[in-house]
């Protein structure tokens, strides 16, 4: 398979363990597969739950499906491989008796979406005694740090069952024929985590979102300022440290600041109840999707990704700037994969005081909307430069890299 995805088709298997769930992964396979099959190859798809209501897989009517719940791990794994895949693109996989019994019958690239074998939580984060990226190789003194750090649930049996399932997964990093990761955070984390050099390549993500295609200005700057925040509501997303600083950058501007904050989850009555007690113009809408949510963010002036914990890409943002809307970050993980300070919107030093950190730069948001016009632009060409196009010519390239070439004629 040439590099670009000229020439030879090749029969790939794509692997996850959910189908048709919500969240990132499989909005990427709903991208990732039809990219793959208008460029000439052929696909199918090994999953291990079933699919819970008709036509929500990501892969197209037509494409091949194995699924583990019904013919078992063994009955599935046997016939996608009948099905005589040259490669195996796996994702995220619970029961990773399923790559075992892949490896060493076909090459296997794996896409690391988050800290699989390199956290015992897959947090990388401390929550005690403040919430604190954790920068510790995985190892056996995680065990001694869990609980105590607040790392995870506390649980033992939950402590325990990660432990094992996170030193399962590390033992088969050396067997991989390549690993493919989102920013060069991620790559630093499997490297250090015992992925062999030169075997973890860095795959940038895109915006599913697409972009505005009129020209206009869409990002909410002609009328009231408006900061979104959009995702899941829990600790790691840093939620309360956004209300916090919308309340103190609204007292030095002497002026409210609308904030709204889009989604669910189980930090929500908390921030909502903390925006009350400081008197910020909240608002909660819930989960948004479809036009409704392109729509919030194009009445947008900023997205603010004040993530605690250090997101392996952040998406969120990216998406926002296909719309012309740019960011607000703090500098965690791999959020400048993407953002460029200055260039697409403003990433800020976590320090001591995160909260403060964020309120300045809102102010300086609210306070030079030239300048904000001009983040705009670089917003939507950071999208752009970001393409599902070169995404997945970047894959093909590392698809091509682990399979191995037909011998050549007698």
């Amino acid at each position: 398979m040439p590099a670009g995805g000229e020439g030879l088709t090749v029969r790939i298997l794509l692997a996850n363990d959910g189908i048709g769930d919500a969240g990132g992964v499989q909005s990427y396979l709903a991208a990732v597969i039809p990219a793959l099959l208008e460029r000439g190859h052929e696909v199918a798809f090994l999953h291990h739950d079933r699919e819970r209501r008709a036509g929500s897989s990501p892969a197209p009517s037509g494409v091949p499906h194995f699924c583990m719940e019904d013919r078992g791990v063994e009955g599935a794994v046997e016939a996608a491989l009948a099905w005589g895949p040259e490669v195996c693109f796996s994702h995220n996989m619970r029961p990773l008796e399923a790559e075992r019994r892949l490896l060493g019958r076909v090459p296997v690239v794996k896409m690391m979406h988050g800290y699989f074998g390199t956290c015992l939580s897959g947090e990388k984060t401390h929550l005690f005694p403040t919430p604190t990226p954790c920068g510790r190789a995985f190892g056996v003194g995680c065990l001694a740090l869990y609980l105590p750090r607040r790392c995870g649930p506390a649980s033992l049996t939950t402590l325990g069952r990660s432990y094992a399932w996170a030193v399962e997964q590390r033992a088969l990093f050396g067997r991989y024929a390549a690993v493919v990761v989102a920013s060069e955070h991620m790559r630093g984390e499997y490297e250090r985590g015992g992925v062999p050099a030169g075997r973890v390549h860095v795959a940038p993500l895109f915006p599913t979102q697409p972009e505005a295609d009129d020209g206009e200005d869409h990002s909410g700057r002609a009328g009231e300022f408006t900061v979104l925040f959009l995702g899941r509501m829990t600790r790691l997303k840093g939620g309360d440290l956004l209300v916090r600083a919308v309340a103190d950058a609204s007292r030095r501007v002497g002026a409210p600041i609308r904030l709204v904050m889009a989604g669910d989850g189980p930090q929500r009555a908390a921030w909502e109840a903390l925006a009350r007690r400081l008197g910020v113009a909240a608002e909660f809408p819930g989960w948004v999707e479809g036009p409704a949510r392109t729509a919030l963010l194009r009445s947008a002036s900023l997205l603010a990704v004040p993530s605690i914990w250090p997101e392996p890409f952040g998406l969120t943002g990216l998406e926002a700037g296909a719309l012309g809307v740019p960011a607000l970050a703090l500098d965690v993980g791999g959020i400048g994969a993407w953002l460029r300070d200055g260039e697409n919107g403003w990433l800020v030093p976590r320090g001591r005081s995160p909260a403060r950190a964020l309120a300045d730069g809102l102010v300086r948001a609210h306070r030079h909307p030239e300048e904000l016009r001009a983040l705009a632009c670089g917003a939507r060409e950071a999208a752009r430069r970001l393409s599902l196009a070169r995404h997945v010519e970047r894959l093909e390239e590392v698809l091509a890299s682990a399979t191995s070439p037909a011998p050549a004629p007698a």
